[in-house]
């Protein structure tokens, strides 16, 4: 399944729920992040990423403050390059991205920010120096 495909088919539900994990919620995110402009990646990415945690049985898993603020560090990683990339150069050269068991957000985070209510439902700013 080429980027298309596969961004239809999370967009569609269809896409398997075992096989949507952190790296690939950061893939499409990049992958929204090159077809839309940021307000409106950050708006359909999070409305899409919430409808798929719903069909899959799982709708307490979304949590915006997350979900934006990888989002933005996309976004910043890819302003920075000025230039356009693949998903395959961006993720070689981004790698703390995508590690979720020693995520980046725990620089920036405390972890009860992150795992409250709050943040589940709007997007918090950093609370740790």
């Amino acid at each position: 399944m080429n980027e298309t495909e596969w961004m239809e088919a999370f967009e569609s539900c269809t896409l398997p729920n075992g096989s949507f994990h952190h790296a690939e919620h950061v893939k499409m995110a990049f992958l929204y992040l090159q077809k839309f402009t940021p307000l409106e990646a950050l708006g359909r990415f999070s409305s899409d990423l919430t409808r798929f945690a719903t069909a899959c049985g799982k709708p307490h898993l979304y949590n915006e403050t997350i979900t934006w603020a990888f989002l933005l560090l996309i976004r910043e990683r890819v302003a920075r390059t000025n230039s356009p990339q693949t998903w395959d150069e961006f993720s070689a050269a981004n790698a703390d991205l995508l590690r979720w068991d020693d995520n980046i957000l725990k620089k920036y985070y405390r972890p009860e920010t992150l795992t409250s209510e709050l943040a589940k439902n709007v997007f918090l700013f950093p609370d740790k120096l």
